[in-house]
């Protein structure tokens, strides 16, 4: 090993091994500390999001997903033509820029915070939290169930559209109630399982893009004389991010059965049978995981305007009740604290693989006593040492 001195440092060229055993004993201790605060910041990201909303809701007030609703109402009426290509380019661009948009501002906050974890994981944490929207769907469904409960189909009618898209005029007690189910069962994978599912997977930036992706579905993914070319993008684009997420609330919904008093074996029969023949890829798992679940019938006839389709039964048991829509939202709570479980294991995990392959002193500075250890950029096998105690090894040829 050779010494430089410069009268203020002296830059020894040693194995980073023989470092961490003679002279620093506590580096490893802080670097592991170091590391497993980065590896946890994703987890507790979701952890603290999915307790915000549980806590609070959707935001009352400058609500992200409603500002970025009114940009893409501006863009679509520059970007409306009656084709695919125009479509393809107005979702990609919005979703793109949503993504990428909250990439940066999270890597901006980081400069500004510096490198502490607890202030990233603060940040992706209200990213997580405005993107999830599972409350204030048990808070719908809720009011909805108490409307139809007490004989009042007028203030029913007049809630169901905050739940779902069907034309509500029409609507009998039941109907209502099959409206909310359905509403429940699906969004239960759309407004809580995909959000935590993309942040646990690749961070705040694309729970961002899945938000604005279902947002643009939501608002343009219809099939209609406007939107049948137009919105295909958005909608297909919507269909393919949700899927793996609806595979995921449809097990574990299979799983947590009995939480609402239904069964676990029907509700994977009737997941098996009925899922696929919806015409939507995912929300009919979820649907048909819910029908078998809570021993319902759903599907039938539904009025979007002056559009009607007439959807595949699923499941053999009674048309919904009020009782049956509040069950409906206990499976959906406990469907998404296990997705919250799931998805900061899975976190934690990947979190785990990715920084057990990095260099162990290029993930955070460490110290001990107040003296900082850094890696020799152009050396990456050997340690730059500040001055040491007399026993610092002697130079050698």
């Amino acid at each position: 090993m050779t010494a430089y001195c410069n009268g203020q440092n002296v830059l020894l060229k040693i194995p980073k091994v023989a470092v961490e055993r003679r002279f620093w004993p506590g580096i490893r201790t802080s670097v592991s500390a170091c590391r497993l605060l980065a590896v946890s910041e994703s987890a507790g990201a979701l952890v603290a999001g999915w307790l915000a909303d549980r806590a609070l809701g959707d935001p009352q007030r400058w609500h992200p997903v409603a500002g970025f609703g009114r940009l893409s109402r501006a863009v679509e009426e520059r970007m409306w033509r009656p084709e695919r290509r125009a479509g393809a380019l107005y979702a990609l661009a919005l979703v793109g820029a949503a993504g990428l948009g909250v990439s940066l501002a999270c890597r901006l906050v980081g400069r500004l915070v510096g490198r502490h974890p607890l202030g990233r994981a603060l940040v992706a944490s209200v990213v997580v939290w405005t993107a999830l929207g599972g409350r204030s769907l048990e808070r719908a469904a809720e009011n909805l169930a108490a409307a139809v409960e007490a004989g009042d189909l007028t203030r029913a009618r007049a809630l169901l559209p905050a739940l779902a898209g069907r034309d509500p005029a029409s609507l009998d007690a039941a109907e209502l109630c099959r409206a909310g189910v359905e509403s429940v069962a699906e969004n239960t994978a759309d407004a809580v399982t995909a959000p935590l599912l993309w942040g646990a997977v690749a961070g705040p930036g694309a729970v961002a893009a899945y938000r604005a992706a279902n947002t643009l579905d939501a608002m343009v993914g219809h099939r209609n004389p406007r939107y049948e070319q137009f919105g295909w993008a958005a909608a297909r684009l919507d269909d393919l991010l949700t899927w793996p997420a609806a595979r995921l609330a449809a097990g574990l919904a299979v799983l947590l059965a009995p939480v609402a008093g239904g069964d676990r074996a029907q509700a994977w029969a009737v997941l098996r049978r009925d899922g696929a023949a919806h015409p939507s890829p995912n929300a009919g798992r979820l649907e048909a995981t819910f029908a078998g679940a809570l021993g319902l019938r759903l599907g039938g006839t539904n009025a979007y305007g002056d559009r009607v389709e007439d959807r595949p039964r699923l499941g053999e048991g009674r048309p919904p009740g009020p009782d049956d829509l509040r069950r409906a939202v206990i499976l959906s709570r406990a469907t998404g604290w296990a997705s919250t479980a799931v998805c900061a294991g899975a976190a934690l995990l990947l979190g785990h693989l990715f920084s057990s392959r990095r260099p162990l002193l290029s993930e955070c500075s460490t110290t001990q006593g107040g003296v900082a250890a850094r890696r020799s950029v152009a050396e990456p096998d050997e340690l730059l040492l500040p001055p040491g105690p007399p026993t610092v090894p002697k130079a050698t040829a």
